[in-house]
């Protein structure tokens, strides 16, 4: 089955290589480029062949997909113009054809195509496709519009303080986001296509003299290495370049804010925007930078630090909190003052579940309710997950079915876990949070730290493009006081360490704001 596969994949290229030799270049004879691109366009309504004369000279066609195209500027610029060129011929007797184009159209953007493949490329694109009679070469012209979503603050990563514009589906928009806030010439953007049938155009971000070459050469490598149907999403990208793909945990990091993604940049990262998604990749990524938020820096440092740091105290709730329940009331009473476990006792009294079984159930039932909230119309979903919660909660206490000590551990659970800034990195904290709360239930804590051992050892095997997972932690380097703390800004000199060589400062040394004295005056 394994050679029968392969040869009927080797065939199907072959046929494709086949055909795409067979409507190679253009032909001088127009109805011949005419019928090929009928027959590549068979059975597409929305494919337009608009016949035209230029003056008495040319027989023309204008190719455009509707819907992709400005109709109103191709009208106006293009065949208004040519069409009355017979006023003007004898002027223009001795111009060739692409003179008598660039002179007579008011287009900015005009490039010349030779093969059928640039035609499909640019029609697809929007670019109406110009042939005539007697060349062997048409014009794409950049007339592309099609409707886009217009700029707004991203959903999932609101912020009190901070930019309020968010990357759209056009990847043209938001190029030009990022280059609005990078506008040094050193700002680099690589373009490749991936996807067979769907083309979709992927940009790599970059800033030339701080990102290291090796590392763009290895995303660029990665990338080309992706021989798929179509893309769809950033996520298809993400998983097909990781480095462990069995892992639970992100090794890119998605973002809809340009904010966030030129910061990291100025960091040395590399940045993948994939046309019709919002969400961008960044390349290498770390845990400590997925637990961080960029309103972090838009705040007083000493504000930022505690923030911080009562983000991963809640990290580490979501993780281990209804385990830890668990495996004490099971195991390990003795842990519980006298009077909290009686109180605790009492209320499990005519309970029919042991709390293993008990939190499981809570932990379903919860994580039901979010992902109802998020499925159903905005309108509806918040009130679903609020009244959901409650009234699920107080009729599961009132029929015996659980106890009121287990809905608020699964409370401040789910609680904590809304606190953690990257979405894909709080999933996967959801999801070890089951096994976990399993272990301690049948080992008790012995259990719960196998596991948190479990967890630690992957995250210290765990790459990104070649950077530890826990890095600069693990292993410990320069940028580990802004890990622990929000630095302030004025001693943030040196950039990230990630990988080969880098350009080490971000700023000048001695930066700290020391203003006169009352009675001083400056030289």
């Amino acid at each position: 089955m394994f050679f029968r596969r392969h040869k009927f994949i080797e065939k199907q290229r072959q046929k494709e290589e086949q055909m795409k030799s067979q409507f190679d270049n253009l032909s001088p004879i127009l109805t011949e480029n005419l019928e090929t691109l009928r027959l590549i366009y068979s059975d597409c309504s929305d494919v337009v062949f608009r016949p035209f004369s230029i003056g008495e000279q040319f027989e023309a066609y204008i190719i455009y997909v509707e819907g992709l195209s400005n109709i109103e500027e191709l009208d106006t610029n293009v065949l208004g113009p040519l069409m009355r060129e017979s006023a003007d011929a004898d002027n223009d007797k001795d111009l060739n054809f692409s003179e008598l184009v660039t002179k007579k159209i008011s287009v900015s953007k005009i490039q010349e195509v030779h093969t059928f493949a640039d035609c499909i490329e640019h029609l697809a694109n929007g670019f109406p496709v110009m042939l005539v009679e007697g060349e062997n070469s048409g014009f794409a012209l950049g007339l592309a519009k099609w409707e886009k979503r217009s700029i707004e603050e991203p959903a999932t990563e609101s912020v009190v303080r901070g930019p309020r514009e968010g990357f759209v589906e056009t990847l043209g928009v938001n190029t030009s986001l990022l280059r609005r806030k990078l506008k040094s010439p050193h700002f680099k953007l690589k373009s490749m296509k991936v996807g067979r049938y769907t083309q979709t155009e992927i940009s790599l971000a970059y800033i030339e003299g701080i990102t290291d070459k090796t590392l763009i050469k290895e995303v660029e490598e990665r990338i080309q290495k992706i021989d798929i149907d179509g893309i769809l999403e950033s996520e298809y990208i993400e998983e097909l370049i990781e480095d462990n793909s069995y892992s639970p945990f992100p090794q890119l990091m998605t973002t809809e804010r340009p904010d966030v993604a030129v910061s990291s940049l100025l960091e040395g990262r590399v940045v993948i925007l994939v046309d019709g998604t919002p969400f961008v990749l960044i390349a290498p990524t770390t845990l400590f930078s997925l637990l961080q938020s960029s309103e972090d820096y838009y705040k007083r440092f000493m504000v930022g630090s505690v923030i911080r740091w009562l983000r991963y105290v809640l990290v580490f709730i979501s993780l281990v909190f209804p385990s830890l329940y668990v495996s004490v009331l099971s195991y390990h009473q003795e842990m519980v003052p006298t009077n909290l476990i009686v109180s605790i006792a009492a209320s499990r009294e005519g309970i029919p579940f042991p709390a293993l079984v008990e939190a499981l159930l809570m932990e379903f039932t919860f994580e039901a309710i979010r992902e109802a909230g998020i499925r159903l119309p905005k309108q509806v979903g918040a009130a679903v997950s609020i009244v959901g919660a409650l009234v699920i909660g107080q009729a599961a206490i009132e029929a015996g079915l659980t106890s009121a000590p287990m809905v608020m551990v699964v409370a401040l659970t789910g609680i904590a876990s809304f606190t953690i800034p990257n979405y894909d990195f709080g999933f996967a904290i959801r999801l070890l949070r089951f096994p976990l709360t399993i272990l301690g239930g049948i080992l008790g804590l012995l259990g719960v730290m196998f596991g948190l051992l479990f967890i630690i050892i992957h995250l210290c095997k765990l790459r990104s493009f070649g950077e530890p997972y826990l890095s600069p932690l693990a292993p410990m380097g320069r940028g580990l006081r802004d890990v622990l703390v929000r630095e302030p800004l004025w001693k943030m000199n040196t950039r990230p360490h990630l990988s080969g060589v880098y350009n080490k400062y971000r700023q000048a040394p001695h930066q700290k704001p020391e203003p006169k004295r009352g009675g001083e005056t400056s030289d």
